[in-house]
């Protein structure tokens, strides 16, 4: 029972990962492609480590309650699996989207951008390129959505 319990929490962990979005200055969504972008420039006027939050889906809830369902209910016999079912049901809920919020949480930077023309503008985005003040960079705009780029 170990080894199944431990196959559905890894299998869970692998949906879970796939199931993240990319903030990311370099991912493009396929509706960005082939789209004109708006774009200025601009120098970093500081930058500070952020955290994004993990998405918070249906999916880790319900599969977290379908493992600690079927994990309570081998607790007891009658009426005691049935109670055990149900409890682990709950917990395995709560412990599932709990576990997908923290897995698919991210590292990112809060830029603060002194555009070309004095406007002080900030963006959030994932920390997967280095920015420091006195950079030189490029903002993209298109269709409300801003990224840093160098």
């Amino acid at each position: 029972m170990k080894t199944t319990q431990l196959l559905t929490i890894g299998l869970l962990s692998l949906v879970l990962g796939a199931c993240a979005s990319s903030n990311s200055g370099a991912v493009y969504s396929r509706d960005e492609a082939r789209r004109v972008q708006t774009v200025k420039t601009g120098v970093v006027e500081s930058v500070r480590q952020v955290k994004l939050e993990g998405t918070k889906t249906p999916i880790g809830t319900v599969a977290g309650a379908a493992v600690g369902g079927v994990a309570g209910s081998s607790l007891g016999n009658g009426d005691g699996n049935i109670v055990g079912a149900v409890i682990g049901a709950v917990v395995g809920g709560l412990a599932g989207s709990a576990l997908e919020e923290g897995l698919t949480r991210k590292d990112a930077l809060e830029i603060t951008v002194k555009v070309d023309g004095g406007a002080l503008v900030a963006i959030v985005q994932e920390a997967d390129e280095q920015f420091k003040a006195g950079d030189k960079v490029r903002l993209i705009e298109s269709g409300g959505t801003t990224r840093v780029s160098h």
